[in-house]
């Protein structure tokens, strides 16, 4: 028996384009950053799952995107704002052009603040695979250190050895090396996003 569609489901869209997104974690000194390709028919859900991966959280937290005042993320009956539906919404649909930001936070609790700027707009290669980092700086802060200020004295413990925090800091994550990136390391995680 032949499988009958769904007339209202509707048909992924097809990929016609890519962006190159710098993903910056904003207040992070030195900078924290990732520079990804993904195409133009990426969800704002997909988009939360490759930043994820980029950047090396662990996806413990809830999470939104805010475009043009409008906010984009998983519903739920305790958003102060009205949320529409990330996994309705296309990279396509919100980018205006080159140049275009827009912000993603993650963790209200710690409030991990990333702007996301659109660099380029380039042809879609059949050849590659999507998404991919080309390039990043720096390790990712670990889940619940404390946002940005809690990182800043993160990093001072564990790099000082006299400091009296140094050794619990230790425990808790391991060894850390807040200059550490792995391009290679990166997209074989961004593999699974696909």
């Amino acid at each position: 028996m032949a499988k009958r569609k769904n007339p209202r489901r509707k048909k992924a869209a097809e990929p016609t384009q890519v962006y190159q997104i710098k993903i910056n974690l904003k207040g992070a000194k030195p900078p924290i950053w990732r520079r990804v390709l993904v195409t133009d028919a990426t969800t704002l859900a997909q988009m939360h799952d490759i930043i994820q991966t980029a950047m090396g959280w662990d996806d413990y937290h809830l999470h939104q995107f805010t475009v043009g005042g409008r906010y984009f993320g998983r519903s739920s009956p305790e958003d102060f704002y009205p949320m529409q539906d990330e996994r309705k919404y296309t990279l396509r649909q919100i980018v205006t052009g080159v140049k275009f930001k827009f912000l993603y936070e993650y963790d209200f609790g710690d409030g991990w603040e990333h702007e996301l700027l659109v660099e380029k707009i380039l042809p879609l290669d059949p050849e590659s695979d999507y998404p991919r980092c080309i390039k990043g700086k720096r390790a990712c802060p670990p889940e619940d250190v404390g946002g940005v200020w809690g990182y800043e004295g993160f990093v001072e413990a564990i790099k000082n050895p006299k400091h009296p925090e140094h050794e619990d800091m230790l425990e808790w994550v391991g060894e850390f090396d807040p200059e550490a990136f792995d391009l290679d390391e990166v997209n074989a995680r961004l593999k699974y996003t696909r």
